[in-house]
């Protein structure tokens, strides 16, 4: 069973900074490309940013040069350190990834999120 559970939410000030964590089970998760998505109050959910099982990385430009994503393998945990938070930061962030079955049929996996709240 695949589990993704998020941490490190909470409320911060217009500049400051938070590490987010996302560890996963069920999965192999070195061989994994893993996302971190965003909902704001009455918002769609956005695709914040993505890195793949080799390293490489891909931002919403809106979160460029602030945000920045890694993982640890070892410990299947990937991290989203966010400095320079600004308001319209604040969301729910959902940790995600997909697995691919030999028919390819392709299944979301979905942490509950964790509320980040930039405000003064």
């Amino acid at each position: 069973q695949v589990q993704l559970v998020e941490s490190g939410g909470g409320l911060v000030q217009p500049g400051g900074s938070l590490r987010l964590s996302c560890t996963a089970s069920g999965i192999m998760f070195k061989l994994n490309s893993m996302r971190w998505y965003r909902q704001a109050p009455e918002k769609e959910r956005e695709l914040v940013v993505t890195v793949s099982s080799g390293g490489g990385t891909h931002y919403a430009d809106s979160v460029k040069g602030r945000f920045t994503i890694s993982r640890d393998d070892a410990k299947n945990t990937v991290y989203l350190q966010m400095n320079s938070l600004k308001p319209e930061d604040t969301a729910v962030y959902y940790c995600n990834t997909y697995v691919v079955d030999p028919h390819y049929l392709t299944t979301d996996y979905w942490g509950k999120g964790t509320l980040v709240t930039v405000s003064s």
